[in-house]
């Protein structure tokens, strides 16, 4: 088995029609293959982002007629390359649906999916507001794929906030972690960079996160700087803020390098939870 291979990240300014999504990542697929990239991941929302709660409902469509899915097998057939759609919106219930990631081989049958876990309810300090709770299902179940060259670890954008996760993915065998995104620009400069590197240094593992990037229906604004990061935490390629696309070698010796250099996955310690103490009466 190979330990070497290309991996791309297209990044997208995904608007709220899913068919002019669609031709637009599509387009971007096929340069990140004529550059050679063997694994394409694409941002989260990757077809369709919108900002009304009614709207994402109307055109979020059940998996067994999923146009997006559909399209997606084709990209893989026709570009012979392993694709990752960074999340799809799939109708899981009457009145919400999945942040759903999935994952094709180049024969376009899916291999994996993910249902993003942590949802993303916040008030940012420029007035931008977020409640996903509202409008998406969080998913129960961390997952791991077999991709021909290393274990993938699947998450989505928020989820990096979350570190227990990645350690998880790792101690499980992941040499490899997907963070696709549609990242705010306030906590995008803050924390982007210095999270995604953190996930890679603690875990030993290569992290490739696409991102959206640009204005969004209904003014949202996403920070862009899809980024392809090695285990040691250096950032091998950055997107910049426009669409675009980003291809990095990978050499999976770097994995064993860099957990050889910094053995922390083998110093876990169980102790005793942290005491829950009673506030004083005001």
């Amino acid at each position: 088995m190979s330990t070497t291979f290309k991996a791309a990240c297209v990044q997208t300014n995904t608007g709220p029609d899913p068919e002019e999504g669609t031709r637009i990542v599509a387009d971007g697929i096929r340069r990140a293959r004529d550059a050679g990239a063997d694994f394409i991941t694409t941002p989260e929302n990757v077809l369709m982002i919108e900002s009304r709660r009614a709207a994402v409902l109307g055109k979020a469509e059940e998996e067994a007629a999923h146009r997006g899915l559909q399209a997606f097998r084709d990209l893989a057939r026709e570009t012979g390359a392993w694709l990752l759609a960074g999340s799809l919106t799939v109708k899981v219930e009457p009145e919400r649906v999945a942040n759903r990631s999935v994952l094709f081989d180049p024969q376009g049958a899916v291999v994996a999916s993910y249902d993003k876990m942590h949802m993303f309810d916040v008030d940012l300090a420029d007035g931008e507001s977020y409640r996903e709770s509202r409008t998406y299902r969080p998913g129960d179940a961390a997952v791991m794929a077999a991709l021909p060259w290393c274990d993938l670890g699947m998450t989505v954008c928020y989820d990096m906030r979350f570190p227990y996760l990645y350690r998880d993915l790792a101690h499980a065998g992941a040499k490899m972690l997907t963070v696709p995104s549609a990242f705010t620009r306030p906590t995008g400069r803050a924390h982007w960079h210095v999270l995604l590197r953190a996930r890679a240094i603690e875990t030993g593992c290569f992290v490739v996160a696409a991102a959206q990037c640009g204005e969004h229906a209904g003014g949202r604004k996403t920070y862009g700087h899809s980024v392809i990061i090695d285990p040691w935490g250096e950032v091998l390629a950055d997107g910049g803020e426009e669409p675009g696309f980003i291809v990095a070698d990978i050499d999976l010796a770097r994995v064993d390098e860099a957990r050889r250099m910094i053995p922390s996955l083998q110093h876990d310690r169980t102790y005793a939870p942290v005491p829950v103490r009673a506030r004083a009466a005001e």
